[in-house]
């Protein structure tokens, strides 16, 4: 039976298990709009390419299974590219298609063109076009391995729109073939062998394939074994904060007694992490190439494995088949290192314990404690990327797998429509996203998706009328000097009610409980505006306070010092 390439690829959709995706509608691909509407999977129409193209991420990032997302060529793949590129660098499974013009067109620089394959190779894992309809099956099922397998990532397939109104006979699809790297037995006796041998062993998870009984399972054999675990950055929900085995977050601006302690271990076990800019503390914390800790390397894609850091135990291996293997290995009855563990769970307790003061008449501390004890461990926090984020990432204890989503590239924006995917992948969980006043409005259009598909998320948006860290970077770097860092802004409270959501304005501390909780009681998607005094710029230094240290550095002829990239 012949059916059109758009029919096809929704045929290949749903045979590889997809039950959702986001667009932003598109002439090149109308095809495939019109065989979506024939079928049972949840299209969630966006404002914004960008957008759709994270919540797709987003999707990724808490199932496993590749996010989908479907926009128009030129402006609106480039537009998504921002998206691709937090997939990329975050390891996180997804596939964009991408209408594209006509096949007698191209090669003409025709309306909206763009040779795809030159221009987003640098953001994709593979990116392929698809010129015979009757390929459309291979090529999506291929799709879906390449975004899975060894380090996931992003794919892009575009889709001439000629191709897609094509009438061909193609065989059906079938669900792509998992691909999995298991450990040998020779490794995971090496590995015990150099676990029962050290004195002061480290563990750090980070990455992606992980699922939550892998999550449960290795904190079992971290408890047996009493090991202490930090996570990588923004993947702190890949162990529970407050198990006594917890050490802390390794990302940016990093306790400074969990930074001592893994720089002086004799055993870095780095699980599923690439250990990358940010988690390594611009590339301090572990020496290139060759470490001074004696280093096991876990990682499901051989390309990894040795490219920064050369480890003395490689392992080529997803975190949920390495932690399988663990099941057997027998704990010492006495490990040497177990008092270690327990003060460096201490050390992380003080640490994330917030400042109950501050500049202004708004403190974070006192409202991140309301939160802690007021919102369930299955609670979502999604966010962007700004100064405000510390408040989340150093103070929130997170107790729960699939509970943050959240950039580790970066990318300011990402937390509207990370929590709009949240709550619309999981409607029973409560989902709050946090956003400072810049963040917030490169990606806030998407509120208005969370209206029409009345999704009741709550979007904390932290004002502090400037773009926080690269005032703070400035005051460090040039004291005085103020240059495009001001921001006028709407109110945000006025903003969530035009667009039919519920808004609250906080001027207080002692305001934020009972906002929250209206917003709450509402049961409509809120945004509560929380006015912070720009002084406030991170928990424990005020912006004059760096702009002043900066000058005296220069008054006395000094290098700067500090955390180049954030709050500590």
């Amino acid at each position: 039976m012949k059916k059109t390439g758009g029919e096809l690829i929704v045929e290949a959709l749903k045979a590889n298990g997809v039950k959702r995706l986001s667009c932003v509608p598109g002439e090149s691909f109308l095809a495939v709009l019109d065989a979506l509407r024939d079928s049972d999977i949840d299209v969630l129409v966006c404002r914004q390419e960008g957008g759709a193209a994270m919540m797709a991420d987003c999707w990724g990032r808490l199932t496993g299974e590749p996010g989908i997302c479907m926009v128009t060529r030129g402006p609106g793949a480039t537009n998504a590219s921002a998206g691709l590129h937090i997939s990329r660098q975050d390891s996180i499974p997804m596939i964009l298609f991408i209408g594209q013009v006509q096949r007698e067109a191209r090669e003409r620089e025709a309306f909206q063109e763009i040779e795809f394959r030159r221009a987003f190779t640098e953001f994709a894992k593979w990116v392929g076009e698809i010129d015979d309809a009757a390929r459309i099956p291979e090529f999506v099922t291929r799709a879906f391995a390449v975004a899975t397998s060894g380090r996931p990532g992003p794919v892009v397939l575009t889709l001439p729109e000629d191709m897609l109104r094509d009438e061909v006979e193609a065989p059906r699809a079938r669900h792509y073939a998992n691909v999995e790297a298991h450990p040998g037995r020779r490794q995971i006796d090496d590995f015990y062998l150099r676990l029962l041998k050290a004195e002061r062993p480290m563990v750090i998870l980070g990455g992606t394939r992980w699922d939550a009984d892998a999550v449960a399972d290795f904190q079992s054999f971290a408890e047996r074994f009493q090991l202490p675990v930090g996570c990588s950055f923004r993947r702190q929900m890949l162990f529970d904060h407050l198990h006594p085995c917890y050490a802390g977050d390794v990302g940016i601006g990093i306790n400074p007694a969990l930074a001592k302690e893994i720089k002086e271990s004799d055993l870095l076990i780095l699980l599923g992490s690439r250990m990358s800019e940010m988690p390594s503390s611009s590339y301090t914390l572990i020496d290139i190439p060759y470490p001074q800790q004696s280093l096991v390397h876990i990682y499901p894609d051989p390309s990894e494995l040795g490219r920064v850091y050369r480890p003395d135990l490689a392992i080529c291996a997803a975190p949920a088949d390495f932690v399988a293997a663990l099941a057997d290995l027998e704990a010492p009855a006495e490990p040497h290192w177990t008092e270690r563990t327990a003060r460096l769970h201490q050390a992380y307790l003080a640490w994330s314990t917030p400042p109950s003061t501050g500049p202004g008449a708004v403190h974070m501390g006192p409202i991140m404690e309301w939160l802690e004890v007021n919102t369930g461990p299955q609670t979502i926090f999604t966010n962007g990327a700004g100064n405000y984020a510390t408040w989340v990432h150093r103070f929130h204890r997170f107790r729960r797998f699939n509970t943050q989503a959240a950039p580790t590239s970066g990318s300011m924006g990402y937390g509207l429509p990370a929590a709009v995917a949240a709550k619309r992948l999981f409607p029973e969980r409560e989902v709050i996203c946090f956003a400072g006043d810049g963040c917030f409005l490169m990606h806030g259009q998407e509120f208005a998706t969370a209206i029409r598909y009345g999704l009741p998320i709550i979007a904390v948006v932290v004002n502090n009328g400037i773009y926080g860290t690269i005032r703070m970077h400035q005051e460090r770097e040039y004291p005085g000097r103020v240059s495009s860092t001001d921001l006028t802004n709407p109110d945000f409270a006025a903003l969530a009610r035009a667009y039919g959501g519920h808004g609250e304005t906080v001027e207080t501390t002692a305001e934020f409980a009972p906002a929250f909780e209206r917003a709450r009681a509402s049961g409509k998607p809120a945004i509560i505006e929380v006015k912070l005094d720009p002084e406030a710029i991170t928990p424990t230094r005020t912006l004059s306070e760096i702009a002043q240290t900066k000058a005296g550095e220069h008054a006395q002829g000094s290098p700067a010092s500090g955390n180049r990239y954030g709050a500590t």
